[in-house]
């Protein structure tokens, strides 16, 4: 009796502890979930456990009851998800797009390849912004429901989500601008160096003759102003073909001038997006699995060694996996380890996952079309073709000869240089970094790409090794991979099971409190 009497007061204390009605205004149709003042602790709803399969004590991690609603979101008030990194802002919502609009945190943290507590905190602040709402399940699961149109509301909301393609985009235009610049600087040095070459040889010529009259030194300007067209005619020659590269249509899209950045700094990191792709796959593969994975069935995601005899009882590496989505280790009836993740164990989705059968050599058909190791890109020097490349060395080699000639001739001169020539001495130290760093770069970049790109083949290597273990394992492993599958519990909730949600109307969870209330009384009596 006593129980009882506590089970009652427990009961009256979650469910009537619930803001009054507004009498003058009608109830709003739907009660958008809305993110109240942020705190640490994790706002998750939990549904104690009960004998009944229906449980009314439904509570918030927190601390507060179910029956205190979220507080409104005041006019005018901060868009959540502005506060979210653009990253994983942009993958939780793919994440919610894939699964239909109806999900879990595990179901995001698998997709995206996010910590739970980002998918977490990225799913409220979604559900804040776009009027999405929460539902629970008789067993404590919550699950993130948003509307179809949820992205254009939230795109209606965020000022930041409507400037950032235009960011992106001035972005990419200072990229390119700063491309084609140290290209066109190379001829622009070219041009400027030896004109100013010529300039000096023609002044020395002319302070030379001292038997000239009037007319000899006219006729020596008139030959000064017509030697000038020498190197215009040059940079024209060049420029000319530069514009008939330009033309020609190219496989990896890249012009001349571009190519000249190109062939000095490289093309960037082709493995952009490396640790995305690794979490993602990591999640899709557990999930996939029911929750329940071998160290194994991990390494070929992760950076790990070559497969040994030293390494075979070390898997260390995989705690930045438990660390990431929540996991544990679990000891089978034979003393195997495996790895739990109950958070990717529960799902909105009724997509079929892993299964017994599906171990051995039927592990390259569950996966057919999917990459079934992380496979790293090598650097490339330069994405520039062969012609280009040579093209480019070339003007750079006759850009530093003509340099290493312009100092000497400065070195020797013994009037005052003025016009052209004192302005090419003035910028002298900025040509001579130019033309020397031009292969000073690339020379260097060539020594450590050679360092960089053997040890992406080893990690590249190891990985493949790995998967292959799981293509043809041997008995010890395969007992260890059946167990891993007899261990998987994917829960998919129904809406049948649900038991709460905020999308109805207070008004109707106002009768659902009081038929719990009635039904449990009537066991009561019982």
């Amino acid at each position: 009796m006593a129980a009882a009497t506590t089970a009652s007061i427990s009961l009256s204390l979650h469910l009537r502890l619930r803001p009054p009605l507004p009498p003058p205004r009608r109830p709003a149709r739907h009660a958008a979930f809305l993110l109240p003042t942020p705190s640490l602790l994790p706002q998750r709803l939990h549904l104690a456990p009960c004998r009944p399969t229906w449980c009314p004590d439904v509570r918030v991690r927190a601390g507060s009851s179910i029956g205190a609603l979220p507080a409104l979101a005041r006019p005018g008030g901060a868009v959540e998800t502005d506060r979210l990194p653009s990253d994983v802002r942009d993958r939780a919502m793919e994440a919610v797009d894939h699964f239909g609009g109806r999900v879990t945190i595990g179901d995001v943290a698998s997709r995206a390849g996010l910590q739970l507590a980002q998918a977490e905190r990225a799913l409220q602040a979604l559900a804040a912004d776009t009027e999405g709402f929460l539902e629970v399940s008789e067993d404590g699961e919550v699950l993130y429901v948003f509307p179809k149109d949820y992205r254009t509301k939230l795109a209606g909301k965020s000022f930041r989500m409507r400037v950032e393609p235009l960011v992106d985009k001035a972005k990419e235009v200072g990229a390119y601008l700063v491309r084609v610049s140290f290209g066109t600087a190379l001829i622009a040095s070219i041009v400027l160096v030896y004109t100013t070459i010529i300039a000096i040889l023609s002044s020395s010529s002319a302070s030379s003759s001292t038997s000239s009259d009037e007319d000899s030194r006219g006729r020596r300007r008139r030959s000064y102003g017509s030697t000038i067209i020498i190197p215009t005619d040059m940079f024209w020659y060049l420029d000319a073909d530069y514009y008939r590269r330009r033309r020609v249509e190219k496989e990896n899209g890249m012009n001349f001038i571009e190519s000249v950045f190109s062939f000095v700094f490289g093309d960037g990191d082709p493995n952009d997006g490396l640790e995305e792709k690794r979490w993602k796959m990591i999640g899709q593969y557990i999930s996939s699995n029911g929750g329940v994975v071998t160290a194994e069935e991990v390494a070929p995601f992760l950076d790990v060694p070559p497969p040994s005899e030293e390494s075979k009882d070390d898997e260390s590496f995989i705690l930045p996996v438990l660390l990431r989505f929540q996991g544990h280790p679990e000891v089978d009836e034979q003393g195997n380890i495996m790895y739990r993740f109950p958070s990717l164990q529960r799902t909105a989705s009724s997509k079929s996952g892993g299964s017994r059968e599906y171990v051995g050599t039927k592990w390259s058909a569950m996966f057919g079309g999917v990459e079934k190791y992380l496979e790293e890109k090598p650097w490339k020097f330069s994405k520039a073709n062969a012609s280009e490349k040579a093209m480019v060395a070339g003007l750079g080699g006759l850009n530093l000869f003509g340099v290493i000639i312009l100092g000497n001739l400065l070195k020797q001169m013994t009037v005052t240089p003025g016009g052209l020539i004192s302005f090419a001495a003035q910028l002298y130290p900025l040509l001579q970094i130019y033309a020397g760093s031009f292969f000073a770069i690339p020379l260097f970049r060539w020594f450590l790409l050679r360092k960089t790109n053997s040890d992406i083949k080893k990690r590249n290597k190891a990985r493949e090794q790995r998967a292959q273990e799981l293509l043809s394992p041997d008995s010890s492993l395969r007992r260890k991979l059946l167990s891993a599958r007899d261990m998987a519990q994917r829960k998919v909730i129904t809406p049948e099971e649900i038991v709460y949600t905020t999308e109805k109307d207070i008004l109707e969870q106002d009768y659902e409190v009081k038929e719990w209330e009635r039904r449990f009384k009537e066991l009561e009596s019982d």
